[in-house]
């Protein structure tokens, strides 16, 4: 396959809150990964968060065994991950002042078999384009969200609401978590878009969807969409994971 990753603070904030780990060499059990996190808290709290959480993943996952998972036990692999990483982070918050409250969006995936496996904490999202078309896996765990799923409020209406931006769950800020896991076959996938919602609050979907439908390599279009969140204002950090999961197939 072929990725590019980038991040950036955006022209707003005064540091970056997100991180992120990539890799399609074998990490434990599975055979490639991709982490992205967007951390929120106090003073310096939300970039711990983010980077705790990401390396706590990461490091677990090369802790377990390394015979490589079955299709049928990636979730509960990386259920048991995801677990323990929110546990000691949200011990991390229990026991510092300063970190109380702290705690992080958490979007992750692995490719085995033809299949891409997805786990989504937060309102960081992960999307796949096919052909012309754009499609978001995973679902925004937020206020605003919820209120649309509810048909409480449109998605017009989400977009500028005053608290689009709350989070209803995320990694670290109780002791227990609950993790959303899709599937996707990848047989029509041409690229695969992991993202904070620096970019997505900036860009709108058919933008995005332009660019990732562009016969360009993914660094190039991972630049392209950064160039469009920073033109469009740059409120927030911005984090782009751009894969192309057919290249060297």
């Amino acid at each position: 396959m072929n990725f590019y990753c980038l991040t950036d603070k955006g022209k707003v904030r005064a540091t970056n809150e997100d991180f992120a780990f990539v890799s399609d060499k074998s990490v434990g059990p599975l055979g490639n990964l991709f982490v992205i996190a967007d951390g929120m808290g106090g003073e310096n709290a939300g970039d711990y968060a983010s980077e705790f959480a990401v390396k706590k993943v990461v490091e677990l996952l090369r802790n377990e065994e390394e015979d490589s998972v079955r299709p049928d036990g990636v979730v509960e692999v990386m259920r048991d991950v995801i677990s323990e990483t929110n546990w000691q982070l949200f011990e991390k918050a229990r026991s510092d002042p300063e970190k109380i409250g702290m705690g992080t969006t958490m979007v992750t995936a692995t490719f085995l078999d033809g299949v891409l496996y997805v786990s989504n904490i937060g309102d960081s999202r992960l999307y796949v384009q096919r052909g012309k078309n754009l499609y978001q896996i995973t679902l925004d765990h937020s206020y605003v969200q919820e209120m649309v799923r509810n048909g409480e409020i449109t998605e017009e209406a989400a977009k500028h609401h005053k608290y689009k931006s709350r989070i209803t769950r995320a990694v670290g800020a109780e002791s227990m978590v609950h993790t959303d896991f899709f599937s996707i076959p990848l047989d029509d996938v041409d690229r695969v878009l992991m993202c904070t919602d620096g970019l997505t609050n900036m860009v709108s979907d058919d933008d995005i969807s332009s660019v990732l439908s562009e016969d360009i390599e993914p660094k190039q279009q991972a630049k392209s969409l950064l160039d469009k969140a920073l033109e469009a204002g740059g409120k927030d950090n911005i984090t782009i994971v751009v894969i192309d999961p057919k290249k060297g197939e």
